[in-house]
């Protein structure tokens, strides 16, 4: 009889400790972007591209790939808020800049389908924005002669934030 008692006693002690370690895991927290800063990473962004002689649109998004901000130059083209906003959304799901995921999905290649999914755009000019080790948003810039302008543009608005996100 006592040997039932301890057998029960660490089942129901077991049961306790994994109900608790369940209900832990049914929620996370995370941290993404403030507007403040979307902001001022985009208007830097958008800086350097004037600086560049270029007109583009910029988007900052969190971390799941929503805009937070979304920018467009005067005579940026009527397509590069979209653009800008696809790029930052590639970013942001695959945690990786939108030319890398270009140069992965090449045609011919065993990934190439992803290009397919709605809202990705594998061209250069995303760029996801870290915090800590830490995915906290993206942003994309379309307009610029290039994927590589776009993502020396994008890469100067994360500037522009860094030492706040480091700060974090």
């Amino acid at each position: 009889m006592k040997r039932r008692h301890q057998i029960v006693t660490t089942l129901g002690l077991a049961c306790l400790v994994y109900g608790s370690v369940q209900a832990e895991e049914a929620t996370y927290t995370s941290i993404t972007l403030t507007t403040e800063a979307a902001l001022k990473a985009a208007q830097a962004a958008l800086v350097s591209c004037r600086e560049g002689g270029y007109q583009v649109a910029v988007s900052v998004t969190d971390r799941l790939g929503t805009p937070i901000v979304v920018l467009r130059d005067r005579y940026a083209g009527p397509h590069t808020p979209e653009a800008a906003t696809r790029k930052a959304y590639t970013s942001a799901s695959f945690r990786m800049s939108s030319a890398d995921l270009a140069e992965a999905t090449q045609t011919g290649k065993a990934t190439s389908g992803i290009r397919h999914l709605k809202h990705i755009l594998a061209l250069g000019g995303g760029l996801p924005i870290e915090a800590a080790g830490s995915l906290v948003g993206a942003i994309g810039i379309s307009g610029a002669p290039g994927g590589d302008a776009d993502e020396a543009c994008a890469q100067a608005g994360i500037d522009a934030i860094q030492a706040d996100l480091d700060f974090q």
